[in-house]
């Protein structure tokens, strides 16, 4: 996945600035039959008000076992988050789970979002919780590995010498031993099925015989995972931009680098069509020459930061300029600081930009690492990491060596996971509603199709041509899209169209530029 959904998590920081109203105190107890290998039954949650990222919410912890094999040992505590539902109390449908992304996103800032996204007369039915999945931001531990790591020089991720290449291979090495060394009690039970018994804990401790679910990105992988081990627990459940399960997590990580490439091709024509703004040439090869002749002049000559210290090499444009394929949104603002800097030397919007969109939650990356090289085992020679990145890279460049080196820990990960990924089964199931894009790059589309064959009672909503990474409660908001998702949560109406693609909905069209400055 190699990030959270970017392109909700900061829709959900502009809806938590707005703030949130009607949030009102109270508590949920839990059901007295709540299934073995959850929360306790009599479990209580003590809801209090609390801002967070700006939101108005009520907030929570819960306590869940370390390992649900001896619930009774060591716990770890769970930060939830809650808007209310306000409907007649005749008119409410129970709790919607809410969940960003990742592995590694905080998702209490979510609850707000949705509420404030979807129209008000289905929010108002349901009391949307959010939460920090273990490890994650405010709940307990939260697990760190290096803190410096992203602030420190980083060597070039395109390894242009067997030395550099060894620079990257000790860097990933030393990073999993520092989580070993740091937190090596957590690192074996830090897997997608613990998540989701972690949510069955959470719908046990909130009183409920069954929770409907709404995730993007990982989170879909978290609701697969959640179908298949408590099938009679889901009443409804969203899956947008959904994660190939098969393909955990090796796999899904080389699809993605073929498809960031063609989502950076696309911007490149999009530049294109705009040269009389920004000047970086007419045709997509012309801006791929400039694009790349930047990174090279990064690499040679990094921006200072505040200190002198190196802040922006090739490395961090990469990780800054990777946004663009999550969400076209973002694609003025990046075209605009790639031309501030190369035809006025003016560095000014590509710092703004990398300290808005730059890779450096540390408390993200270790979760995402402790999550993905446990939940299956990665290859453990080196040469078939090099062999397979080569072979990437030769037709995909973009993200081949970068999307390498950020899952490069798993190779020495402390933990062996299993060697093939949880069968997802989709028996038992009510509807699902899936939405997807079909230029997708972080969950692109043919794996999504894998995920619906396994759920056969889900039905799926494809957004023809669109390439953002999240089809629902975006801005600027697909109200084709929007209203599958609303119909679906007020009725449990779902498209029924036959096949594996049951609805079509219009992409968005392209942004238009902003001042290249």
């Amino acid at each position: 996945m190699k990030r959270v959904l970017h392109a909700v998590a900061a829709a959900a920081a502009l809806a938590a600035a707005a703030g949130m109203a009607g949030c009102t105190g109270g508590s949920s107890s839990a059901a007295p039959d709540s299934p073995a290998g959850t929360a306790p039954a009599g479990t209580a949650l003590s809801w209090h008000p609390c801002t967070v990222q700006g939101a108005s919410l009520l907030c929570a912890s819960l306590q869940v076992p370390l390992d649900y094999a001896r619930p009774g040992g060591r716990k770890i505590t769970l930060a939830l988050s809650e808007v209310p539902a306000t409907a007649p109390p005749g008119k409410r449908q129970g709790v919607l789970l809410v969940n960003p992304g990742g592995p590694g996103g905080s998702g209490r800032s979510l609850a707000a979002f949705v509420a404030e996204g979807l129209d008000p007369a289905v929010a108002s039915e349901y009391t949307i919780v959010g939460f920090d999945t273990r490890g994650v931001g405010a709940s307990v531990p939260e697990l760190t590995c290096d803190p410096s790591f992203f602030s420190r020089a980083r060597p070039d991720y395109i390894p242009t010498s067997a030395a550099e290449e060894q620079e990257n291979i000790d860097r990933a090495k030393m990073y999993a031993q520092d989580c070993e060394k740091s937190y090596g009690w957590l690192l074996p039970y830090m897997t997608t099925e613990n998540i989701a018994r972690d949510m069955d804990s959470i719908r046990a401790a909130l009183g409920q015989q069954q929770i409907s679910y709404f995730a993007y990105s990982y989170g879909t992988y978290i609701g697969q995972v959640y179908a298949t081990l408590f099938p009679h627990r889901v009443r409804r459940m969203v899956l947008d931009s959904t994660v190939d399960p098969e393909g955990v997590w090796w796999i899904d990580n080389i699809d993605q680098d073929y498809a960031f490439e063609a989502r950076l091709q696309a911007f490149f024509a999009w530049m294109a069509t705009y040269d009389s703004v920004y000047h970086l040439g007419s045709t997509a090869s012309e801006v791929s020459a400039s694009f790349y002749a930047a990174r090279a002049d990064l690499e040679a000559h990094p921006i200072p930061g505040p200190s002198g210290q190196p802040l922006i090499g090739a490395d961090e444009f990469d990780d800054t300029m990777l946004i663009g394929g999550y969400d076209n949104a973002y694609w003025p603002g990046l075209a605009a600081a790639l031309a501030a800097y190369l035809n006025n030397r003016s560095t000014g919007q590509l710092v703004a930009q990398y300290d808005q969109e730059g890779i450096q939650n540390e408390n993200e990356f270790a979760v995402y690492n402790a999550v993905e090289c446990s939940d299956v085992n990665w290859p453990r020679s080196w040469a078939t990491w090099n062999t397979d990145t080569s072979e990437v890279y030769a037709t995909a460049p973009f993200e081949a060596w970068d999307n390498a080196w950020f899952n490069a820990a798993c190779a020495f990960w402390p933990v062996r996971g299993p060697s093939t990924p949880l069968q997802i089964k989709g028996a038992g199931l009510p509807g699902i509603l899936m939405l997807q894009g079909t230029l997708d790059a972080a969950t692109p589309y043919a794996g999504a199709q894998v995920a619906h064959r396994l759920l056969p009672s889900a039905r799926m909503v494809v957004v023809e041509g669109g390439g953002n990474h999240g089809q629902s409660l975006a801005d600027p908001p697909n109200n084709c899209v929007n209203g599958y998702l609303n119909r679906y949560l007020a009725t449990g109406a779902l498209p029924q169209g036959p096949g594996l693609v049951n609805a079509t909905c219009p992409a968005e069209p392209a942004p238009t530029p902003s001042s290249a400055g």
